[in-house]
């Protein structure tokens, strides 16, 4: 009985640990995006429609 009690606190520890990076990891991930000044977003948001409008149709008769 004394086992499976510690194999559910090294599981919670786990999940809570994983938790805990996956925070770290949108934070970052957050910072970095308000990083951009509006004129970069635009910019950026310009050159993707550029690119996706540019780009071949996908054939569907395939």
């Amino acid at each position: 009985m004394r086992r499976r009690l510690r194999w559910w606190k090294v599981l919670g520890l786990a999940g809570l640990a994983g938790v805990a990076a996956s925070g770290v990891v949108i934070a970052r991930a957050e910072r970095r995006r308000r990083a951009y000044t509006p004129e970069e977003i635009r910019a950026r948001l310009r050159d993707r429609h550029a690119q996706a409008s540019t780009a071949k149709p996908a054939d569907d008769a395939a």
